[in-house]
């Protein structure tokens, strides 16, 4: 027997004996200990198929290989054959898991999953490389420098896509609308991520953007309607929560976050496999916004706490979502850890939105679909009195100057999305505010 077979029958007598032991004040009628005694012979059966493969491995592979490195890439298989979520986290990756939900590190700026194979960009977070190079939701990375994706598990292409700040890295990008693959050249930098940003737009309406849920996010949007109520006074009209391509992050900021705009009632609720791990967050009393009307930007980059925030306040009809359907990541992530051996990051739950909706590959509908649109002005020539020889009053070269200017001006990009929720809140206004925005009454 060799040692690895020894060390493997010693676990697993201390593993089946528990449980006999713990049986013995029970009574147990003879078709289940039958039934327990063919389930625990399987086990072991398919437990010695795995020491087969790990000794002939060890022995006969190539090139030498640690038994470290077995045993890690055994166990990082046995959890992302699961779902795209499920994986082992060495030292260096649950340190760095650690590092990111504080809201700084280093890296390219993606929030990224695994799909058919190759990496899917969930969402590019703001001011970071990639957003910056124009990586976009919902693109697939397919080479890294060149070389396939296809093979590596979501944590190698992951570490592929880190390095020391300053370098640089190509990304081969195939995206939906595209004729050819785009290659996209991004220098590597340190992310620091301020979670949210706010302003006031046309001094009458609060707009809050937040960008990733982490350790800060709750403080930064309580501080954020605290100096929009500052700057716009009595003008107030309304707030735009814009969660576009959010890829989510912490589950207890996403529920802070949604209890800001919610004075009561349930934020989400996490099933687990067994009933009794069923957990219900519910707000409390007070809505820091005064009932002020909502509108909720949303689209497929928007994910996990992103959906959770703007299904609780869809359900409770606090505030009308407007964009497109989210990405629909609607499972729970535990981050178990491994003492001296990194951690897993196991799904042991889903989502459930307070009126019992699963987000899980489903996403949320907005209220009203906007898509993302581009406003161009169609250009027409026409003769004015201008453009006659020798007409009075005729435009000075400083004048034509300032209207260039202007011209310039008016060719920045708009935010057609941002229009119509600015549109939406206006109309809303116009007919008084309360709490409860009804589309279907």
């Amino acid at each position: 027997m060799t040692r690895f077979h020894f060390l493997l029958l010693s676990v697993l007598v201390f593993v089946f004996a528990a449980p006999a032991l713990a049986q013995d004040d029970r009574t147990v009628s003879a078709g289940e200990k039958k039934e327990k005694n063919h389930d625990d012979l399987d086990t072991y059966r398919q437990l010695n198929l795995f020491g087969d493969v790990f000794e002939r491995v060890r022995a006969q592979y190539v090139e030498p290989v640690t038994d470290e490195e077995l045993i890690e890439t055994a166990i990082n298989g046995m959890l992302i054959s699961l779902d795209p979520h499920s994986s082992y986290l060495d030292d260096d990756d649950f340190e760095d898991m650690q590092v990111q939900t504080k809201g700084e590190f280093g890296g390219l700026g993606i929030e990224v999953t695994m799909e058919n194979g190759f990496v899917k960009v969930v969402s590019p977070i703001d001011d970071t490389p990639a957003f910056r190079a124009g990586v976009e939701a919902g693109d697939y990375i397919t080479h890294l420098d060149e070389e396939p994706v296809m093979g590596l598990t979501l944590n190698e292409a992951v570490d592929k896509m880190r390095g020391k700040v300053g370098t640089k890295i190509m990304l081969t990008i195939a995206r939906e609308g595209a004729d050819e693959p785009l290659d996209i050249e991004i220098t590597r930098d340190i992310i620091r991520i301020k979670s949210v940003r706010h302003r006031v737009e046309n001094e009458d309406v609060g707009y809050i953007r937040i960008t990733t849920f982490n350790q800060n996010t709750e403080n930064g949007v309580k501080d954020a309607i605290k100096k929009i109520k500052k700057e716009t006074g009595e003008k107030l009209i309304g707030y735009v929560l814009d969660l576009r391509n959010n890829p989510g992050g912490l589950l207890d900021q996403a529920i802070a976050v949604s209890d800001i705009f919610l004075d009561k009632g349930e934020i989400v609720s996490t099933r687990g496999r067994n009933e009794e791990d069923t957990k219900r967050d519910n707000a409390t009393k007070g809505d820091l916004t005064d009932g002020k009307p909502i509108v909720v930007l949303i689209n497929g980059g928007s994910a996990s706490a992103s959906e959770i925030v703007s299904g609780a306040l869809q359900d409770h009809r606090r505030a009308i979502l407007l964009g497109t359907k989210s990405f629909g990541k609607g499972s729970v992530q535990t981050i178990i850890p491994l003492p001296g051996h990194g951690a897993m990051r196991l799904t042991t739950a889903r989502y459930y939105t307070p009126s019992g909706r699963s987000i899980q590959a489903k996403g949320i509908e907005p209220d009203i679909e906007v898509e993302a649109a581009k406003i161009e002005e169609i250009a027409v020539k026409r003769m004015s009195e201008a453009d006659l020889r020798g007409a009075l009053d005729k435009s000075s070269d400083e004048d034509k100057e300032k209207n260039s200017k202007d011209k310039d001006e008016e060719d920045k990009p708009v935010d057609y999305q941002l229009l119509r929720a600015l549109d939406l809140l206006r109309g809303v206004s116009m007919y008084g505010t309360n709490n409860n925005l009804n589309l279907n009454p």
